[in-house]
This record gives structure tokens, C-alpha cells and sequence, in this order.
């Protein structure tokens, strides 16, 4: 039983790994090989940084081909994180236009620039730190959760998916319900950093270890 970090050369690669350690007893290892890729249980594909530049090194380590095979063959559970919910959508806007994974339908939009809350208070970009995620549906990667939970967030991008069925979790920011967990099938992914949030960002974490989609 193997998870997989795809490594790509982005992505919190380390940290992602030491925190599924410590929920499961389940070999995690951080690879660029096609092979270990292929036949591992579980993926992970994290992402940091400029959406263009994590879309083109999956293409320079000849990932990209694997990755959208094992999004269409749906044979088993992956997780994004950060750049990594973002490469999962059609385009981003970062860049001056980047074309992404295309595996569901929507966007990735810029929050702006000069922006308030909806108190007149004056917001930073990109938006960081803690914020509660309101969970849009019920999930497995929910269970033992509240709703309403904190998680940890660094990013100026955010995902506004067109389906409302993929939407599973949404942050409230600069007037915006951004759409920081989507899902279909065996495939979840998150804005914010579990592995940076504490017990709930494990939880999620251990949950999806779990996860029999």
C-alpha cells in the first residue's frame, strides 16, 4: 500500500509527506517515477507557486500524460492541494492566461487588487492565514469536521468551479465565495493547506487515507 506525492519539482513535498506519516502506518513516498506513480494506492498532487510554472514542470518531468490518464481512469483516490486544486480546473487567469488539467469544468479568477471585506475593512492579497470553510455538501473527507472549520490559506487565485456539484467546501474573502474544495468520483482537492492546519487539516488528511470511493 503506497501513497504517492507526486513530485513534479512544486508543491510543500515534505511537509505533505511527514503529515500523512503521522495519520497512517502506509508507506508515503515523494516520486517522479512513472512507474511508482502507476501502481501506488493513493496519489497526492500538490502545488506552490505560479500555476504556469507548475503546469510546466508536470510537463517537463513527462508527468502530465500520466496524471490526465489517472484523472480520466478514475481507479483510485488522488488529492490536490493549493496550485494542486487549481491545475485540476480548465484555465487560470494567473499569467495572462494559463491553460490547466481540464478535469472540471471552471475557472481559476484573480481576487483583485484595493479590496475590502464586507465591513469596509481593508483586505490583503494574497490572502493568507486562517479562514473558515463552510462545507457546501456532505463528503467522507468532512467526517468528524465541523462545518464552519478554520484551515490554513496562502493565495492570490481561487477556484469558482461551474458545476455546483463539484463544489464542497467554499472560504468567504474579499466579497468572493471561493470554492476551495471540489470533488468528483475518487478525486478531492483543497485551496488551503491541510498539512499546515493543525488537528482538522489531519483529520481531513486521515480521511482521506480512508477514503473507499
Amino acid at each position: 500500500m503506497t501513497i504517492a506525492v507526486i513530485d513534479y519539482g512544486m508543491g510543500n513535498l515534505h511537509s505533505v509527506a511527514k503529515a500523512l506519516e503521522h495519520v497512517t502506518h502506509e508507506h508515503v513516498v515523494i516520486t517522479r517515477d512513472t512507474r511508482v506513480i502507476a501502481g501506488a494506492t493513493r496519489l497526492v498532487l500538490p502545488g506552490q507557486g505560479a500555476i504556469r510554472d507548475c503546469m510546466g514542470e508536470l510537463e517537463r518531468a513527462e508527468l502530465k500524460g500520466l496524471v490526465l490518464e489517472l484523472l480520466a481512469a478514475q481507479s483510485k483516490p488522488l488529492l490536490g492541494i493549493c496550485v494542486g486544486q487549481q491545475m485540476l480546473m480548465d484555465a487560470s487567469e494567473e499569467n495572462g492566461g494559463t491553460g490547466c488539467l481540464g478535469f472540471l469544468p471552471g475557472k481559476v479568477r484573480y481576487f483583485g487588487q484595493n479590496l475590502y471585506d464586507d465591513h469596509g475593512e481593508r483586505l490583503k492579497v494574497p490572502h493568507m492565514g486562517w479562514n473558515q470553510v463552510r462545507q457546501h455538501h456532505d463528503h467522507p473527507l468532512w467526517e468528524g469536521i465541523e462545518d464552519g472549520t478554520r484551515f490554513y490559506f496562502v493565495h492570490s487565485y481561487y477556484v469558482e468551479a461551474e458545476r455546483d456539484g463539484d463544489v464542497f467546501g467554499t472560504t468567504r474573502y474579499a466579497g468572493v465565495d471561493a470554492h476551495v474544495a471540489t470533488s468528483r468520483d475518487a478525486v478531492f482537492a483543497v485551496q488551503f493547506h491541510p498539512e499546515k492546519s493543525a488537528s482538522n487539516g489531519l483529520r481531513l488528511l486521515e480521511n482521506f487515507v480512508n477514503w473507499a470511493p
